[in-house]
């Protein structure tokens, strides 16, 4: 069967890294649950001394998973290692993320320390750690441009101090996959101990290798790999956790390795963060793009009919693409109906969650005929993971290309009916600036787009906005047949958060 290799999400603190994401509390629990259900093996919920926020979503992360272990990072600093232990006290399986930088350049320029300081700073505050943790993993920032036999020395140090877990990471994307896998293979062969503990990878993508980094770190000796939903993280980001687990599945006879993961939970996964982070996936991503798994040319679509296996090297229903053309929904269709669709598309809700899906499904037939599994996808991700302080009533748009753009909108706030009008250059403006002046805010619009989700004249049209709070960005989502409709509610949306945040 080969060896296991630990998969390491770090979705929710590098993956939120990526700019102009800024997950909710709620929004980061929801993905951790997912995450479970995807089986990885360990989640790393944040970096609890960065904020309160950031704080209060490790510890309710760590309150309610059951199977998988919740990291919090740190520094090599006492006051970082006490928030963490604070957010990770109730944790069925907790682990602390320790790390310093041992590059040349990082130690001169960054932290202003010899090497001689880096050391003896990584030794006392792993035996720190230790006093109240039984897993620790320390990261050697900036590991792949570090002198090897440093870093043979100082993971000699924190074996001997505790840690259970040495992360050596690719932290910039310097490597070349070869040659990552040869300075693996040598820390392996030449550091005392590390055969009890085990060793990680955390490549980045800045040079496009990230996944073949890590696997050829796999083949130098790693038994983890960290990595993030839909490559997600800073700069160009991390390692993609569907890519990596689909290289390993169906190349597990050259590797030698298997990983735990629920395949079948991948494209949910997947949906699920890409809608959440508002970070939309390009059509030729592998594995869960929307061209994964399409075939134009005539040489291919004539192979594929002939025997599947001649273009397509997995199955969609191997990571969770489901085909239900068998079933129809649509207006007369009722609720066993559609929780056994979403069960065929591996979607699991709640009780409470399957409830409000369906009012949204019932809403949609009044106003489209054709219902698709994208359409059912878009409603169910769809998620208001806030409290609506401000709900749209209604609104009226003027417009035309020779008259001046106004709105009229009508917005709850509780039982009180707040109304204003506004002018501006085009519909959305106009809408927006009836908005604010509405609920007597001043707000910075960041970024506006629309997309189409679903297919046809009647298609799901989807509008994100990113507004600018105080100190970070929050965004706003809706679906909506009208644009107009969308584009509002997400705007309020996005208040929604900044004022849910910033109380």
């Amino acid at each position: 069967m080969g060896k296991h290799i630990k998969i390491f999400d770090t979705t929710l603190r590098d993956g939120e890294q990526t700019p102009g994401v800024n997950l909710n509390i709620k929004e980061k629990v929801l993905i951790a649950k997912q995450l479970e259900l995807l089986n990885v093996d360990v989640i790393e919920a944040g970096f609890p001394v960065s904020s309160d926020n950031d704080f209060k979503a490790v510890k309710e992360i760590a309150e309610t998973l059951e199977n998988t272990t919740v990291v919090a990072l740190a520094r090599t600093v006492k006051g970082d290692i006490d928030s963490a232990y604070a957010a990770l006290k109730n944790a069925k399986k907790p682990r602390l993320h320790i790390f310093i930088a041992t590059s040349e350049v990082h130690m001169k320029y960054k932290l202003n320390m010899t090497k001689e300081e880096v050391l003896e700073r990584t030794i006392s505050m792993t035996r720190y750690a230790k006093t109240l943790f039984d897993e620790i993993e320390f990261s050697a920032e900036d590991a792949s441009r570090s002198d090897p036999d440093f870093l043979c020395d100082i993971f000699e140090k924190v074996i001997e101090a505790g840690a259970t877990v040495i992360n050596i990471p690719d932290t910039v994307g310097y490597s070349i996959p070869t040659d990552y896998r040869d300075f693996i293979k040598y820390i392996v062969d030449n550091t005392k101990g590390i055969e009890k503990v085990d060793v990680s990878v955390h490549c980045h993508n800045d040079l496009g290798m990230a996944v073949a980094n890590s696997l050829l770190g796999v083949m130098g000796g790693a038994t983890q790999v960290e990595c993030a939903i839909n490559g997600l993280g800073e700069r160009a980001g991390n390692a993609a956790l569907e890519e990596i687990v689909m290289a390993i599945e169906t190349r597990k006879s050259f590797l030698d390795v298997y990983t735990n993961i629920n395949t079948e939970q991948i494209y949910r996964t997947s949906n699920l963060v890409s809608s959440l982070s508002s970070v939309y996936i390009q059509p030729n991503k592998a594995i869960v793009g929307a061209n994964a798994f399409l075939h134009e040319s005539g040489i291919h679509q004539d192979g594929i009919l002939k025997e599947k296996s001649t273009y397509e090297i997995i199955t969609p229903e191997s990571v969770g693409i489901k085909n239900t053309s068998h079933i129809v929904l649509g207006k007369s269709s009722g609720r066993h109906a559609f929780d056994s669709y979403l069960k065929d598309m591996n979607i699991e809700l709640t009780k409470e969650e399957l409830n409000s899906t369906f009012e949204k499904f019932k809403e949609l037939t009044d106003r489209k005929k054709d219902i698709t599994s994208k359409d059912i996808e878009a409603i169910v991700n769809a998620k208001k993971c806030f409290n609506e302080t401000f709900k749209l009533k209604s609104f009226q748009i003027n417009s035309g290309n020779n008259i001046i753009c106004t709105a009229a909108v009508q917005i709850l706030k509780g039982d009180e009916i707040l109304t204003e009008v506004a002018s501006g250059e085009g519909s959305i403006d106009a809408a927006f600036r009836a908005i604010e002046r509405t609920l007597k805010m001043d707000i910075k619009l960041k970024d506006y787009s629309i997309r189409s989700v679903t297919d046809g004249k009647d298609a799901l049209g989807e509008v994100t906005v990113k507004i600018q709070g105080n100190n970070d960005i929050f965004v706003g989502r809706d679906i909506s047949e009208d644009v107009m409709e969308a584009s509002i509610n997400a705007y309020i949306n996005a208040i929604n958060k900044m004022v849910e945040e910033e109380q």
